[in-house]
């Protein structure tokens, strides 16, 4: 079975941020792909969600998608009714043996996971009844990496587009990336014929192509940061209990960050004649609020306390910031 020959559904999720136990899916598509199909065909296929997140979504993530708080707030629908509705979708194209494909799968799949775990839906796994990861699914990361591993430059969906001739006309809107994930993976799946087998064979290979990958990606990261870890499993990352209580500080120290709002331009202090009361009280609780996230990230980074929360026992044990630099 050729399967870039076969009836393939392409998935995206465009969110509210890259954390995947605290994103909040804003729009989503799933994309119908048959071989032979038109353009217009496969844009009239498509289906689209918008979803109120019930969170602000973040000027940066904006940024990248376009779609406001505002925006999702009047025009999206709730988010428990718009995950089940994507689970659904995606559980019936599976179980009938059709691969999803999904460009860095790790992320659009947990965040699918983690939304319907919110709000105590079942997830794409229980859909399938099955004990493993849902599949089979198809990454185009992954497969670009494996067949071309010392190509140099970027792996993102935009410069995949361009290496294997497809077209991306809006990136970073939901419909348009599932299509483009598509075609990319029907182009690797053309290119390189050691990766003409059954899908099922795929996906097991991809599982073990991912773990190989993120090992190889940690290790660089850590010659300049040694706590970076990067996520192994594929194309489901597990929720374990560390994870719950990691996502929990995380939101946390985002909500410590909202509230001390954006830190002060130093230039805005040489022009105030006088400072008063409650302004002094304001500028001080928003910096114990930057503080307190700041340190509480720097635990969650490094697994250590920071020293200044450090016990003069701790101190002893450890050493201050310069005897260790030292």
């Amino acid at each position: 079975m050729s399967w870039h020959t076969e009836p393939l559904l392409g998935f995206d999720l465009e969110t509210t941020g890259v954390n995947v136990e605290t994103a909040r899916i804003v729009t989503a598509a799933a994309v119908d792909w048959k071989p032979g199909d038109s353009l217009d065909t496969l844009q009239d296929r498509a289906r689209l969600w918008m979803a109120n997140p019930g969170v602000p979504i973040p000027a940066e993530a904006t940024a990248v998608h376009g779609v406001t708080t505002e925006q999702a707030r009047a025009n999206g629908r709730p988010a428990a009714q718009v995950a089940d509705e994507i689970a659904d979708v995606l559980a019936a194209a599976l179980s009938t043996g059709i691969p999803v494909v999904a460009m860095n799968g790790r992320y659009d799949f947990t965040v699918l996971d983690r939304e319907l775990r919110r709000y105590e839906l079942r997830t794409l796994r229980e859909r399938l009844g099955g004990e493993g990861t849902p599949g089979p699914v198809i990454d185009p990361f992954i497969l670009d990496k494996q067949a071309d591993k010392f190509r140099r430059g970027s792996r993102k969906l935009e410069a995949l587009a361009v290496h294997y001739g497809v077209t991306l006309a809006a990136a970073h809107t939901a419909d348009a990336d599932a299509l483009a994930a598509v075609q990319v993976a029907v182009a690797i799946g053309e290119k390189y014929q050691q990766l003409d087998v059954h899908p099922e064979q795929l996906h097991a290979w991809q599982i073990r192509w991912a773990a190989e990958q993120a090992a190889s990606f940690q290790e660089y990261l850590r010659k300049t940061d040694p706590y970076a870890v990067i996520d192994s499993d594929w194309p489901l990352v597990p929720l374990t209990a560390e994870r719950k209580v990691r996502a929990l500080l995380d939101d946390l120290a985002s909500r410590w960050e909202q509230l001390a709002g954006p830190a002060p331009d130093p230039s805005e202090g040489l022009f105030v004649d006088e400072v008063t009361p409650a302004e002094s009280a304001r500028v001080e609780r928003a910096a114990t609020y930057r503080t307190a996230a700041s340190d509480l990230r720097d635990a969650l980074r490094t697994g250590r306390i920071p020293h200044p929360l450090m016990t003069d026992a701790e101190l002893e044990q450890h050493g201050t910031p310069e005897e260790m630099a030292s």
